[in-house]
């Protein structure tokens, strides 16, 4: 049996690779980021967050990931 080979996209313009069908909130996670803190911009738009439970990462998209800091 042969796994199916990782796919490699672009994070914050470093490439990362997530198993195909990884959906973007699995992916924050698998980055150690916690999903509800931080805005994200995918292949040059933002991506809504009503959209990310159906976003499936593809092959060679590019992510721009920004946490929100919180302070005064």
């Amino acid at each position: 049996m042969t796994s199916t080979p990782a796919i490699t996209l672009q994070v914050n313009g470093e490439p990362k690779e997530c198993p195909p069908g990884t959906r973007l909130p699995q992916f924050l996670q698998q980055l150690g980021m916690n999903p509800r803190l931080v805005a994200v911009e995918y292949n040059g738009e933002i991506l809504h967050r009503q959209f990310w439970d159906e976003t499936e990462l593809q092959r060679g998209d590019r992510l721009e990931v920004v946490t929100i800091v919180g302070g005064g």
